[in-house]
């Protein structure tokens, strides 16, 4: 009898203490930055045909092509796994890369501006959206993890939950900086004007 009594004294505890508060948090957290993850995903696995179709009109840009093909494979040499946010070191690398790579893409998108033909091209039009799209829910995705990780790390920071973080080793953890944002906010320009009609001889 005194052990039932002693463990639900203790369940309603840790509930008023913010014990189930974490474990809804955290819960949060994983699921927002696995979205993250989907979505930085989904924009990698555009790349290579995005950059095979530029080839196509545009092979001798091999400086840009290489930029590209480098910040790819430096975001895919990182272990993009959900533990990634417990370290700060490894979620501000993997963001970096990330930034590397949206300036890539970036540089890869101005070369069309002087190929009326691809810009033209219906497969690079498609991918040109594909990303588009991407990029949108890259943005909310990244605005739904820095929420969760902000209400996870108030009750972190906050009395009397701050007491059960630390009897139960509950810290902080990551988020986008305002440097992440300022570099990662403005997506790949993707958005070209119609081309100019070719005219008939």
């Amino acid at each position: 009898m005194l052990r039932w009594l002693w463990i639900s004294f203790l369940a309603l505890t840790l509930s008023g203490c913010g014990y189930n508060t974490f474990q809804t948090a955290d819960e949060d957290i994983k699921a927002s930055w696995a979205e993250v993850l989907n979505q930085y995903q989904r924009r990698a696995d555009l790349v290579p045909n995005l950059v095979n179709v530029v080839k196509g009109y545009a092979a001798h840009e091999k400086d840009v092509f290489t930029s590209v093909t480098e910040a790819r494979a430096r975001v895919g040499a990182i272990q993009a796994t959900p533990e990634l946010v417990n370290d700060e070191a490894a979620f501000q690398k993997f963001i970096a890369a990330q930034g590397e790579l949206t300036g890539a893409i970036s540089r890869l998108l101005l070369v069309a501006e002087n190929y009326p033909q691809l810009k033209a091209d219906g497969l690079f039009r498609d991918l040109q959206a594909q990303l588009e799209g991407t990029e949108n829910r890259i943005t909310v995705a990244r605005n739904r993890y820095i929420e969760a990780v902000k209400t996870y790390n108030v009750t972190v920071r906050s009395f009397p939950s701050n007491l059960t973080a630390m009897l139960f080793g509950y810290t902080v953890k990551p988020s986008f900086t305002v440097e992440n944002e300022k570099a990662l906010a403005t997506p790949p320009r993707v958005d070209f004007e119609s081309p100019a009609p070719v005219p008939t001889q």
